[in-house]
C-alpha cells in the first residue's frame, strides 16, 4: 500500500480504483469474492456488497467498509459517489481488467479525469515478500506429496479424468486451500496439446502421462509439470524425455538475479537446437507465479524483463510432436542474490510405471 501510494503522489494521481481479485487481495489481504478498492492518499475503501460486509470487516480492518447496494445501488453508482465526495481531480483504473460497459458507467458525467493503467500492482507483486515465499513454498510442498501419491494410481484403464480429481483431492488432504484451480492430466498422443484438458480417455501401456499441476496455500500457487510413462519407454519417448530434461537443467542453471528472461530462453533451446526436435518447442518457457498462475516476469524470445532477486518463476520448456504426444518438466523457482532455489522438488529422471 505505501508502494502504491508512492507510485499515485510520484504520478500525480489522486485515487485509485482496483478491481482485479488478486490485485485486491494484494493490498487488502481480503480471501471472498466481489470485492473492490478505491484509494486515495487519504482514505482506503472496500467496496462490497452485503454477503461479504461481515468478512471484510474482520479481515480488512484499515479500511472503510463500502456496501454499494445501499451506496449507490450499483457497483458503478457507488464508485461515482466515492469518487465526487473525495474530490479527487483524477484517478486510475486498471485498463486490461476494467471492461467497456463498467467504464462508461463509472466515467459518464464526472468531473474527474479516469486514466488507464496497466501492470502497476502486478509489477509490485512481482518481488515476494517473505511471507510470500513461505506461502509459495509450502505449495510446492503440497503439490510434491500429491505427486507422490498419484504415482501409485497412475495404471492401464483408469482415466484422466478420474486420475485429474484424484490428484485435486490429494493436494487438498496435503493441505492445500479447497478452491483449486485448473489441472492438465493428459496422456498418449494428446500430450502433445500444451494446455489439453483431462478428458474419458483411458491410459493405455505405453503412454506418457502428463500432468501440468498446482495448488493454492493461503491464496499462494505452485505450478510443476511431470511427465511420467505407463510401461517402458521407447527409444524415441526416452531420447525426447532427455532431451527435454537437458533443456530445464540448462535453463535452471541460467535462472539469476539482473539476467535477462531471453538468455534463460536462449539457454533453453541448445539442447535441441541442431537436432530434429528444435521445431516443436514453444517459445514461452516460464512465467511468474504468485496470487495468480501466469503472472510477470515472463521467460520467451521477446521478453524484456531482468530476473530480479525475489522473483518467483515456473521453467517449462517443452517439446511437442503432433499425433505423436509431447514431454515437459517445469520446476518453480525462487530467484536468490546468488543464483536460485528450486521450490518443487520432485524427480526430474523418467519414470516408467
Amino acid at each position: 500500500m505505501e508502494r502504491l501510494i508512492s507510485y499515485l503522489n510520484e504520478n500525480k494521481i489522486e485515487g485509485f480504483f482496483v478491481s482485479r481479485p488478486q490485485n485486491v487481495r494484494y493490498l487488502s489481504r481480503y480471501t471472498g469474492d466481489d470485492s473492490y478498492l478505491f484509494i486515495t492518499g487519504k482514505d482506503k475503501y472496500f467496496i462490497t456488497d452485503p454477503r461479504y460486509t461481515e468478512q471484510a470487516q474482520h479481515e480488512c480492518p484499515d479500511f472503510e467498509i463500502i456496501n454499494w447496494r445501499e451506496q449507490g445501488k450499483t457497483l458503478s453508482g457507488a464508485l461515482k459517489s466515492l469518487i465526487e465526495n473525495s474530490a479527487v481531480r483524477n484517478f486510475a483504473f486498471e485498463g486490461d481488467f476494467v471492461t467497456f460497459n463498467m467504464h462508461k458507467e463509472f466515467s459518464s458525467g464526472l468531473n474527474a479525469e479516469a486514466i488507464p493503467l496497466t501492470g502497476v500492482i502486478e509489477n509490485f507483486r512481482s518481488i515476494k515478500t517473505a511471507e510470500e515465499i513461505n506461502y509459495l513454498r509450502a505449495a510446492c510442498q503440497i503439490a510434491d506429496r500429491a505427486f507422490d501419491r498419484i504415482i501409485k494410481d497412475i495404471r492401464v484403464g483408469i482415466t484422466e479424468k478420474e486420475l485429474a480429481s484424484r490428484l485435486s483431492h490429494y493436494m487438498v488432504m496435503e493441505g492445500a486451500d479447497t478452491k483449486p484451480y485448473g489441472n492438465i492430466l493428459i496422456s498418449g498422443k494428446r500430450t502433445s496439446l500444451l494446455h489439453g484438458i483431462p478428458s474419458s480417455k483411458t491410459i493405455e501401456y505405453g503412454d506418457f502421462v502428463l500432468m501440468d499441476y498446482g495448488c493454492g496455500y493461503n491464496g499462494y500457487l505452485s505450478d510443476m509439470t511431470r511427465t511420467v510413462i505407463v510401461g517402458k519407454a521407447t527409444p524415441k519417448q526416452r531420447e525426447v524425455y532427455e532431451l527435454e530434461k537437458k533443456m530445464l537443467e540448462v535453463s535452471t542453471a541460467a535462472m539469476k538475479a539482473g539476467v535477462p528472461a531471453t538468455d534463460v530462453y536462449n539457454a533453453s533451446v541448445q539442447p535441441i537446437m541442431n537436432t530434429e526436435y528444435y521445431k516443436y518447442h514453444y517459445n514461452g518457457i516460464g512465467h511468474g507465479i504468485g496470487l495468480f498462475v501466469h503472472e510477470v516476469p515472463f521467460m520467451g524470445p521477446r521478453s524484456t524483463e531482468i530476473l530480479k532477486e525475489n522473483n518467483v518463476i515456473t521453467i517449462e520448456p517443452g517439446i511437442y510432436i503432433p499425433d505423436w504426444g509431447g514431454v515437459r518438466i517445469e520446476d518453480q523457482v525462487l530467484i536468490t542474490e546468488n543464483g536460485n532455489e528450486v521450490l518443487t522438488s520432485s524427480a526430474r529422471d523418467l519414470i516408467e510405471l
